[in-house]
């Protein structure tokens, strides 16, 4: 996977220190995000900020973690996040991040709900381009067209799926995070169902009513998710398939293709 050198600065996983963003009562433009006034970390810490939020990676992996979900963006995705809606940032080690925050009034149509979105080559330069804009452009210039057509690309940018569903319950919620920490696992849902004391088919009943998935359906997704990093940072698809609990490459690039609409190979060489 080729990617484009710039100048952002390094992401860094660890809690942020206050920053002119939290200082901030509004902001100064709809739109806000230059590389030159705004820190771009990652926050561990749940928050939330009265405006909508776009985060992807220029390099390496992003992930978004919400109540609801958790949403992983490689290069060439970003991860949208309404306003008000608590969320918590990682990423890989190495990783180059930029954020944007939005005024959801400037929004052409709202994106009411946290995805992951198919950054074009269109919408890449065109972020690069507005991140070399002054913190007040002027909105009523050339500077504010330009907002102006980001902001129309933004808003009909694809989704690209990559995220899963997270319980409420506790319970399914530590079941997921074993998952997620250890994808090759291979504890069956009678296995899980046992721990909790209650029949294989009560749980798969719960897992089905508050994920949307199957047992098997969020553990394949899981799995290919965390295949993603891997990747990313260019291993073999094999160690990366045998990596996420697969054990062949044959059903790792099905899953994925299923999950995904594409095989590795295709994901990874796409311009975007």
């Amino acid at each position: 996977m080729k990617h484009r050198q710039t100048d952002t600065p390094a992401a860094v996983v660890a809690p942020e220190e206050p920053s002119r963003l939290a200082e901030l009562v509004e902001l100064p433009r709809p739109l806000y995000g230059s590389t030159h006034s705004l820190p771009n970390r990652a926050i561990v810490e749940p928050h939330d900020h009265p405006w909508a939020q776009l985060s992807h990676a220029l390099r390496g992996t992003l992930r978004v973690e919400t109540e609801t979900g958790h949403f992983l963006a490689p290069p060439g995705r970003a991860v949208w996040v309404p306003a008000g809606m608590r969320h918590a940032v990682t990423c890989s080690p190495g990783t180059l991040m930029r954020s944007l925050y939005i005024e959801p009034a400037a929004m052409l149509r709202p994106r009411p709900e946290c995805e992951v979105i198919v950054v074009s080559p269109l919408l890449r330069e065109l972020i690069q381009a507005f991140s070399e804009l002054p913190v007040r452009y002027d909105d009523a210039g050339a500077d504010g067209r330009l907002v102006g057509v980001l902001l129309d690309r933004l808003a009909v940018a694809e989704q690209a799926g990559l995220m899963l569903p997270w319980p409420e319950d506790p319970r399914l919620g530590n079941i997921c995070r074993q998952l997620q920490e250890k994808p090759a696992d291979r504890s069956s849902i009678e296995d899980h169902a046992r721990r909790l004391g209650v029949s294989g088919r009560t749980l798969s009943r719960w897992f089905l009513h508050q994920t949307g998935f199957t047992f098997r359906q969020w553990r394949q997704r899981c799995r290919v998710l965390a295949s993603i990093p891997a990747l990313e940072r260019g291993e073999r698809v094999t160690d990366a398939a045998l990596g996420s609990g697969y054990e062949s490459m044959s059903a790792f690039i099905a899953a994925f293709q299923e999950q995904l609409g594409a095989t590795p190979k295709d994901f990874f060489s796409s311009d975007t």
